[in-house]
Protein backbone atom coordinates (compact mmCIF):
# COMPACT_ATOMS: atom_id res chain seq x y z
CA UNK A 1 0.00 0.00 0.00
CA UNK A 2 1.45 3.39 -0.98
CA UNK A 3 1.88 6.25 1.47
CA UNK A 4 -1.19 8.12 0.32
CA UNK A 5 -3.47 5.13 0.87
CA UNK A 6 -1.82 4.45 4.24
CA UNK A 7 -2.64 8.05 5.09
CA UNK A 8 -6.23 7.49 3.94
CA UNK A 9 -6.55 4.53 6.32
CA UNK A 10 -5.01 6.62 9.10
CA UNK A 11 -7.49 9.41 8.39
CA UNK A 12 -10.41 7.02 8.99
CA UNK A 13 -9.07 6.28 12.47
CA UNK A 14 -8.23 9.95 13.07
CA UNK A 15 -11.79 10.96 12.14
CA UNK A 16 -13.16 8.57 14.75
CA UNK A 17 -10.92 10.16 17.38
CA UNK A 18 -12.11 13.65 16.39
CA UNK A 19 -15.76 12.57 16.46
CA UNK A 20 -15.50 11.17 19.96
CA UNK A 21 -13.58 14.19 21.25
CA UNK A 22 -16.29 16.45 19.82
CA UNK A 23 -19.01 14.28 21.36
CA UNK A 24 -17.30 14.49 24.76
CA UNK A 25 -17.22 18.30 24.51
CA UNK A 26 -20.89 18.39 23.47
CA UNK A 27 -21.97 16.14 26.33
CA UNK A 28 -25.09 17.66 27.95
CA UNK A 29 -23.69 16.88 31.39
CA UNK A 30 -20.40 18.62 30.56
CA UNK A 31 -22.21 21.64 29.14
CA UNK A 32 -24.25 21.95 32.34
CA UNK A 33 -21.06 21.67 34.38
CA UNK A 34 -19.45 24.45 32.38
CA UNK A 35 -22.58 26.55 32.83
CA UNK A 36 -22.55 26.07 36.63
CA UNK A 37 -18.79 26.67 36.77
CA UNK A 38 -19.03 29.92 34.81
CA UNK A 39 -22.04 31.08 36.83
CA UNK A 40 -20.24 30.34 40.10
CA UNK A 41 -17.18 32.26 38.88
CA UNK A 42 -19.44 35.16 37.90
CA UNK A 43 -20.93 35.26 41.41
CA UNK A 44 -17.45 35.13 42.94
CA UNK A 45 -16.39 38.10 40.81
CA UNK A 46 -19.54 39.95 41.84
CA UNK A 47 -18.69 39.29 45.50
CA UNK A 48 -15.18 40.68 45.02
CA UNK A 49 -16.59 43.77 43.30
CA UNK A 50 -19.08 44.37 46.12
CA UNK A 51 -16.40 43.85 48.76
CA UNK A 52 -14.21 46.39 46.97
CA UNK A 53 -17.08 48.88 46.82
CA UNK A 54 -17.90 48.37 50.51
CA UNK A 55 -14.23 48.85 51.43
CA UNK A 56 -14.17 52.11 49.46
CA UNK A 57 -17.35 53.22 51.27
CA UNK A 58 -15.78 52.47 54.65
CA UNK A 59 -12.72 54.51 53.71
CA UNK A 60 -14.96 57.38 52.61
CA UNK A 61 -16.96 57.17 55.86
CA UNK A 62 -13.76 57.49 57.87
CA UNK A 63 -12.70 60.47 55.76
CA UNK A 64 -16.12 62.11 56.29
CA UNK A 65 -15.94 61.54 60.06
CA UNK A 66 -12.57 63.29 60.11
CA UNK A 67 -13.98 66.12 57.97
CA UNK A 68 -16.95 66.53 60.32
CA UNK A 69 -14.65 66.58 63.33
CA UNK A 70 -12.45 69.22 61.72
CA UNK A 71 -15.45 71.34 60.66
CA UNK A 72 -16.94 71.12 64.16
CA UNK A 73 -13.65 72.39 65.54
CA UNK A 74 -13.59 75.21 63.00
CA UNK A 75 -17.16 76.17 63.92
CA UNK A 76 -16.33 76.00 67.64
CA UNK A 77 -13.25 78.18 67.14
CA UNK A 78 -15.35 80.67 65.15
CA UNK A 79 -17.85 80.99 68.01
CA UNK A 80 -15.04 81.25 70.57
CA UNK A 81 -13.49 84.06 68.55
CA UNK A 82 -16.88 85.79 68.37
CA UNK A 83 -17.13 85.75 72.16
CA UNK A 84 -13.55 86.81 72.82
CA UNK A 85 -13.27 89.32 70.00
CA UNK A 86 -16.71 90.45 68.75
CA UNK A 87 -16.85 91.92 65.24
CA UNK A 88 -16.39 95.69 65.19
CA UNK A 89 -17.89 96.43 61.80
CA UNK A 90 -20.68 95.28 59.56
CA UNK A 91 -18.09 93.77 57.25
CA UNK A 92 -16.70 91.63 60.07
CA UNK A 93 -20.23 90.58 61.03
CA UNK A 94 -20.92 89.58 57.44
CA UNK A 95 -17.64 87.64 57.25
CA UNK A 96 -18.52 85.82 60.46
CA UNK A 97 -21.96 84.92 59.10
CA UNK A 98 -20.48 83.74 55.80
CA UNK A 99 -17.91 81.53 57.57
CA UNK A 100 -20.52 80.10 59.92
CA UNK A 101 -22.88 79.36 57.02
CA UNK A 102 -20.07 77.72 55.02
CA UNK A 103 -19.11 75.47 57.91
CA UNK A 104 -22.74 74.58 58.56
CA UNK A 105 -23.35 73.80 54.87
CA UNK A 106 -20.27 71.58 54.87
CA UNK A 107 -21.55 69.71 57.92
CA UNK A 108 -24.96 69.23 56.28
CA UNK A 109 -23.35 67.97 53.07
CA UNK A 110 -21.11 65.55 54.99
CA UNK A 111 -24.03 64.20 56.99
CA UNK A 112 -26.16 63.74 53.87
CA UNK A 113 -23.31 61.90 52.16
CA UNK A 114 -22.86 59.65 55.20
CA UNK A 115 -26.57 58.89 55.14
CA UNK A 116 -26.41 58.04 51.44
CA UNK A 117 -23.33 55.84 51.89
CA UNK A 118 -24.97 53.93 54.74
CA UNK A 119 -28.02 53.29 52.59
CA UNK A 120 -25.83 52.10 49.71
CA UNK A 121 -23.88 49.90 52.12
CA UNK A 122 -27.13 48.38 53.34
CA UNK A 123 -28.19 47.68 49.76
CA UNK A 124 -24.87 46.00 49.09
CA UNK A 125 -25.16 43.86 52.22
CA UNK A 126 -28.48 42.55 50.96
CA UNK A 127 -26.97 42.00 47.52
CA UNK A 128 -24.02 40.16 49.08
CA UNK A 129 -26.44 37.83 50.83
CA UNK A 130 -28.29 37.11 47.58
CA UNK A 131 -25.03 36.51 45.71
CA UNK A 132 -23.78 34.13 48.42
CA UNK A 133 -27.01 32.14 48.20
CA UNK A 134 -26.81 31.92 44.40
CA UNK A 135 -23.12 30.98 44.50
CA UNK A 136 -23.70 28.27 47.11
CA UNK A 137 -26.56 26.81 45.08
CA UNK A 138 -24.47 26.79 41.89
CA UNK A 139 -21.56 25.14 43.73
CA UNK A 140 -23.86 22.49 45.17
CA UNK A 141 -25.35 21.71 41.76
CA UNK A 142 -21.87 21.62 40.23
CA UNK A 143 -20.57 19.18 42.86
CA UNK A 144 -23.53 16.82 42.43
CA UNK A 145 -23.34 16.90 38.65
CA UNK A 146 -19.57 16.39 38.64
CA UNK A 147 -19.94 12.97 40.26
CA UNK A 148 -22.10 11.86 37.35
CA UNK A 149 -19.79 13.51 34.82
CA UNK A 150 -16.68 11.86 36.28
CA UNK A 151 -18.20 8.42 35.72
CA UNK A 152 -19.23 9.33 32.19
CA UNK A 153 -15.83 10.85 31.40
CA UNK A 154 -13.95 7.84 32.72
CA UNK A 155 -15.84 5.58 30.34
CA UNK A 156 -15.41 7.95 27.39
CA UNK A 157 -11.72 8.47 28.14
CA UNK A 158 -11.13 4.72 27.97
CA UNK A 159 -12.90 4.60 24.63
CA UNK A 160 -10.94 7.60 23.39
CA UNK A 161 -7.61 6.10 24.42
CA UNK A 162 -8.45 2.93 22.49
CA UNK A 163 -9.25 4.96 19.36
CA UNK A 164 -6.06 6.99 19.72
CA UNK A 165 -4.04 3.80 20.08
CA UNK A 166 -5.61 2.40 16.92
CA UNK A 167 -4.83 5.63 15.04
CA UNK A 168 -1.25 5.60 16.32
CA UNK A 169 -0.83 2.06 15.07
CA UNK A 170 -2.00 3.08 11.59
CA UNK A 171 0.40 6.03 11.65
CA UNK A 172 3.50 3.86 12.21
CA UNK A 173 4.22 2.95 8.55
CA UNK A 174 3.58 6.50 7.32
CA UNK A 175 6.61 8.63 6.50
CA UNK A 176 7.05 11.77 8.68
CA UNK A 177 6.83 14.10 5.69
CA UNK A 178 3.37 12.74 4.80
CA UNK A 179 2.16 13.06 8.40
CA UNK A 180 3.48 16.62 8.55
CA UNK A 181 1.63 17.52 5.37
CA UNK A 182 -1.53 15.86 6.70
CA UNK A 183 -1.38 17.92 9.91
CA UNK A 184 -0.67 21.15 8.03
CA UNK A 185 -3.72 20.65 5.79
CA UNK A 186 -5.86 19.70 8.81
CA UNK A 187 -5.30 23.17 10.24
CA UNK A 188 -7.62 24.58 7.56
CA UNK A 189 -9.47 21.60 6.08
CA UNK A 190 -10.98 18.67 7.97
CA UNK A 191 -10.57 15.91 6.98
CA UNK A 192 -7.30 16.67 5.17
CA UNK A 193 -7.73 14.01 2.46
CA UNK A 194 -10.58 13.89 -0.04
CA UNK A 195 -11.52 11.20 -2.53
CA UNK A 196 -11.60 12.23 -6.17
CA UNK A 197 -14.80 11.19 -7.94
CA UNK A 198 -14.29 11.69 -11.65
CA UNK A 199 -13.20 15.31 -11.83
CA UNK A 200 -14.92 16.32 -8.59
CA UNK A 201 -13.35 16.83 -5.14
CA UNK A 202 -15.16 14.73 -2.55
CA UNK A 203 -14.31 17.28 0.13
CA UNK A 204 -15.78 20.49 -1.28
CA UNK A 205 -17.70 19.02 -4.26
CA UNK A 206 -16.05 21.45 -6.68
CA UNK A 207 -15.26 20.35 -10.24
CA UNK A 208 -11.57 20.29 -11.11
CA UNK A 209 -9.70 20.36 -14.42
CA UNK A 210 -9.22 16.94 -16.03
CA UNK A 211 -5.47 17.49 -15.76
CA UNK A 212 -5.81 17.23 -11.98
CA UNK A 213 -7.45 13.83 -12.28
CA UNK A 214 -4.65 12.63 -14.55
CA UNK A 215 -1.99 13.76 -12.07
CA UNK A 216 -3.72 12.00 -9.17
CA UNK A 217 -4.07 8.79 -11.19
CA UNK A 218 -0.38 9.01 -12.05
CA UNK A 219 0.42 8.95 -8.32
CA UNK A 220 1.33 12.62 -7.91
CA UNK A 221 0.50 14.47 -4.69
CA UNK A 222 -2.14 17.03 -5.66
CA UNK A 223 -4.16 19.37 -3.49
CA UNK A 224 -7.65 20.59 -4.42
CA UNK A 225 -7.44 24.06 -5.92
CA UNK A 226 -10.51 25.13 -3.90
CA UNK A 227 -10.30 23.57 -0.43
CA UNK A 228 -6.63 22.57 -0.30
CA UNK A 229 -7.30 18.91 0.59
CA UNK A 230 -4.94 16.23 -0.61
CA UNK A 231 -6.70 14.29 -3.36
CA UNK A 232 -6.78 10.50 -3.59
CA UNK A 233 -8.50 7.91 -5.73
CA UNK A 234 -9.92 5.12 -3.57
Amino acid sequence: MDQLHLLWEYQKADVEVDKLEAAIKRSPVRQKLVKYRDYYAEQQNTMKRIESEVSAMQDRLEALKDAIKMTDEQLHNLHAKLESDPPKSSEEVQQFMNDAKRFQNNLTAYEQEIKRIRKDAGDRERLQHDVRVRAAKAKSEFDKLKLSYDDEKKEKDQELEALKAAAAEKAKPIEPSFMERYRDIKKHSVPPLAALYGDQCGGCNMSLPSSVSRKVKAGELVECETCGRLLIIV
